[in-house]
């Protein structure tokens, strides 16, 4: 990763992923951010320079500089994504920390947050933009979708099979060979022992669904 990287949103996640940048010495060119009390501003040193439909700084991304969508509103992202495909010709880049530990033979897509303390195991894959918050497992052969959120401290065992959209809380286990249906969420510190249903809501241990 030789080019400069604009960060969009300048809120808590994009703070967190300037960390991440930070911790693998790569050069963060500035945030880009719809609040216009923000503009101005500087973040550690670094500025936000304008409004998510900056010209002047799109224009750059994909050329002579990076982007990295630092939000967790799915379908906002997916707007931004589909802007920077059609105009720049560009996808967002990996944020992953340099303390995070990834098998060689695992395979990650594009635009995935990974934080600080994560671990992820032998022919595990990740889809595009998922986020993988700090201190989570994902053991071997674990199969991941596009835009999935994982929190901190989960583990998720071998063989899991998450589906697209699927949010799992902090401090989950999910057993081996399960599979979390697409949308599907898992209320923190839940232990999951068998699949979940598209877009159903567990909690509990074992997880239960909530109606």
């Amino acid at each position: 990763m030789n080019n400069p990287v604009i960060i969009f949103c300048a809120s808590a996640l994009g703070k967190a992923v300037l960390e991440i940048f930070k911790s693998n010495q790569v050069v963060v060119y500035g945030f880009l951010d719809d609040d216009k009390l923000l503009h101005g501003s500087e973040i550690e040193d670094i500025t936000v320079l304008g409004g998510t439909d900056n010209d002047e700084y799109l224009k750059i991304i994909g050329k002579n500089c990076d982007a990295f969508i630092a939000s967790d509103d799915n379908s906002w992202k997916a707007s931004m994504i589909k802007s920077l495909k059609e105009r720049q010709k560009s996808m967002p880049i990996n944020a992953i920390h340099s303390s995070a530990q990834i098998s060689t033979s695992a395979v990650l897509h594009h635009g995935i947050l990974i934080n600080q303390g994560v671990q992820i195991g032998a022919n595990t894959e990740l889809g595009n933009h998922c986020m993988l918050h700090s201190g989570a497992i994902l053991d071997f052969n674990v199969t991941v979708g596009d835009f999935v959120q994982i929190g901190a401290g989960s583990i998720i065992n071998s063989g899991v099979i998450i589906g697209d959209g699927a949010f799992i809380g902090s401090g989950v286990t999910i057993v081996s060979g399960v599979t979390i249906g697409e949308k599907a969420r898992v209320g923190a510190g839940s232990v999951v022992i068998s699949s979940v249903e598209k877009k159903a809501t567990v909690f509990g241990n074992p997880a239960q669904s909530i109606k």
